[in-house]
């Protein structure tokens, strides 16, 4: 059976999956300031959460990279409020961040390979997006290709770690 601790960062990885994947497609930056600030606090509970879990168990790198997730997720939720165009230096700290917490939850063989590769493949586009920014190129969180097909891949690992935190024992 799973923990109350467990499933409350379950559901924080399920609000800021959907919701952040939500705030990506509306038209409204109201709406999408809202959205990306529910998500966020969901993910920072979510993560602090992780972190706790898994440096309880002793498995100090991917608490570690749960931590660098909280904040990564902290810089995005600073810039949120400021809108697109201003968020942008938040933007690129924050999914930098997320790269790295995502290469170093998936670096040791805690989760299941699927998920691993989910969490690299975000991490890398990722890091692809942080650079091109940091070069020149007008990138908003919104824009397509790149960040949002990365996006779809960090929604997909986060629903491997809810399935790992709600599965039962064996």
């Amino acid at each position: 059976m799973p923990s109350t601790l467990d499933i409350v960062a379950a559901i924080g990885l399920a609000i800021g999956g959907a919701l952040g994947l939500a705030g990506t497609f509306v038209a409204s930056a109201e709406l999408r300031e809202t959205l990306w600030t529910i998500d966020g606090v969901a993910l920072v509970v979510a993560t602090a959460l992780l972190t706790m879990k898994y440096q309880r168990q002793g498995n100090d790198w991917v608490a570690a990279g749960f931590l660098t997730f909280l904040a990564g997720e902290s810089l995005l939720l600073a810039g949120n409020a400021a809108g697109l165009e201003a968020s942008v230096p938040s933007y690129v700290g924050g999914i930098s961040l997320w790269a790295a917490a995502l290469v170093m939850v998936s670096a040791p063989k805690t989760f299941a390979p699927w998920m691993r590769l989910t969490a690299v493949v975000a991490a890398v586009l990722f890091v692809v997006s942080a650079g091109l920014i940091l070069w020149g190129a007008p990138l908003l969180p919104t824009s397509a290709p790149l960040p949002a097909a990365g996006y779809p891949f960090l929604v997909l690992t986060f629903i491997g770690w809810i399935w790992t935190l709600l599965k039962p024992s064996r």
